[in-house]
C-alpha cells in the first residue's frame, strides 16, 4: 500500500446496501451489503463480521470476517477469521484460514504465479 495514506478511505455501514463496481486505493472497510465487483491494486480490504458480499474481489490483501459469496483473489494474501462464511475461489500467494470459518470452494496458493486457477485444496 501507499505510504502516507493513514486509516480507512472507505466505510460501508451494516445498514447500507451498494451495487455496483467499487475500486479503491488504501483501505476499504465493508460492514454492509454490497453486490458487483471489488478491486484495488494495491488496497486491503476487511470485510466486517456483518457483511453479506456478493461480489468477485481482486485486492491486495483481504481480511474477512463477514459472509462473501464470490472468487477472491489477493495479490499479497487473504485471511479469514471467525464467523466467517466464504463460498468460491480463493487464490493468493498466502491464505490464512482460521479454526472456525466455514468456506466451500478452492484455495490455490502459489508464491510464483497469482493467476493460478487450477484448485489444489477444497474444504467443506
Amino acid at each position: 500500500m501507499k505510504k502516507g495514506k493513514k486509516g480507512i478511505q472507505i466505510f460501508l455501514g451494516p445498514e447500507t446496501t451498494l451495487e455496483g463496481k467499487l475500486a479503491f486505493e488504501g483501505i476499504v472497510r465493508l460492514d454492509g451489503h454490497f453486490t458487483g465487483t471489488i478491486e484495488s491494486k494495491d488496497g486491503l480490504m476487511i470485510v466486517g463480521e456483518k457483511a453479506v458480499i456478493n461480489a468477485d474481489i481482486l485486492v491486495h490483501t483481504a481480511k474477512v470476517s463477514g459472509e462473501v459469496s464470490g472468487n477472491i483473489r489477493a495479490t499479497s494474501r487473504i485471511e479469514l477469521h471467525p464467523p466467517a462464511r466464504v463460498f468460491g475461489e480463493l487464490s493468493a500467494p498466502v491464505v490464512v484460514i482460521d479454526a472456525g470459518v466455514v468456506f466451500r470452494g478452492n484455495c490455490t496458493m502459489n508464491p510464483d504465479d497469482n493467476d493460478a486457477c487450477k484448485a489444489v485444496n477444497s474444504a467443506e
